[in-house]
């Protein structure tokens, strides 16, 4: 396996991601959204989760695609930002056809980013802008870090984030992960520099400092995050994707394995206090997969996708914690 040309969603053909935040609500929103539907499915391991027409993504459900997906920063309230997304669609034309009527299908998940500093003070809900804005936004190449759905997200000692990263697989086939990162857990292991995924980089894609050399790691919680907010402020929230053909119940299987790439990436993680989800999508350009292989590929990019989020957030006005960055700086 080998990193794919952009390192991202965008490696598998026909996928567009958009971003859409507010730095001074130190939130926002990301889609993704494919050139047509998508089979897709989801599995949920955290305790406290948030989501729109997960549902329908259940093997037995009769609907077979949808036309996105939305990542969400707000809470409950970014659920909204779903509505947005189905705005520009329908605009677009696009949605499940029910006789004359033509309904954009657009499940999403959320994080708690309500108590990280911004300014939430608004009368009126403002993700339903941001949804549309993500959608209109939506293209082969976005940044990573402060943007997005990851544009607020603390992990346990540093500012969480919007991450994603890639592998092309030995059948021809690509597998990839979009992550916001706003875990209970540490990404970092203590002294805030080295990262639990250190073990599955690839180069140096998050610093290439290699793994912690010191022993008991995991033994010792301590928390920014929990000192400073309420202890539901949390989740991660992940989009893994492939191009080789899957059913929804295979799609099912690879959301439940990628989530492996979260417990090596966060620790502790799928904790009560999170609501740890991750959607599994596929465009099936490709032949059948192996499912083994993909969900495999899956949870390794996701670890990574993590890491990489951290590492790329940078400083604002009002932070509650520091960056990567700004805590190693000079080290």
């Amino acid at each position: 396996m080998r990193v794919g040309p952009t390192n991202s969603l965008c490696d598998i053909a026909g996928l567009r991601v958009g971003n859409a935040q507010d730095p001074a609500l130190k939130s926002g929103t990301t889609v993704v959204v494919g050139d047509a539907p998508f089979v897709a499915s989801v599995a949920v391991m955290g305790g406290a989760p948030g989501t729109r027409e997960t549902d329908l993504l259940a093997p037995d459900k009769t609907v077979a695609e949808v036309d996105a997906l939305v990542l969400s920063g707000g809470s409950a309230f970014g659920l909204d930002a779903c509505s947005g997304v189905m705005d520009g669609l329908r605009r677009d034309g696009r949605g499940f056809r029910v006789g004359d009527a033509q309904i954009p299908l657009v499940p999403g998940a959320i994080l708690f980013d309500l108590l990280n500093g911004g300014n939430k003070d608004w009368t009126e809900n403002p993700y339903r802008a941001l949804g549309l804005a993500a959608y209109d936004a939506a293209g082969t190449n976005f940044d990573i870090g402060s943007i997005g759905a990851g544009t607020g997200a603390l992990t346990a000692m540093l500012k969480g984030g919007l991450g994603t990263a890639s592998l092309m697989l030995p059948d021809g086939s690509t597998v990839a992960a979009l992550v916001a990162a706003n875990p209970v857990g540490a990404v970092t292991t203590p002294g805030d520099r080295h990262f639990y995924a250190a073990p599955f980089e690839m180069g140096e894609e998050f610093g290439g400092l290699g793994p912690d050399t010191a022993s008991g790691l995991g033994l010792n919680l301590e928390s920014r995050k929990m000192s400073a907010l309420a202890p539901r402020a949390n989740t991660t929230i992940a989009i893994v994707a492939t191009d080789a053909t899957l059913t929804k119940a295979q799609c099912h299987r690879v959301a439940t394995a990628a989530h492996d790439g979260i417990a090596r990436a966060c620790v502790p993680a799928h904790t009560p206090n999170d609501g740890d989800l991750v959607f599994a999508l596929t465009t099936g350009a490709k032949p059948a997969a192996d499912v083994v292989l993909t969900g495999h590929a899956a949870a390794l990019c996701l670890s990574r996708a993590i890491a990489r989020a951290i590492y790329a957030a940078t400083p604002a006005d009002g932070d509650l914690m520091p960056c990567w960055s700004t805590a190693n700086a000079g080290t």
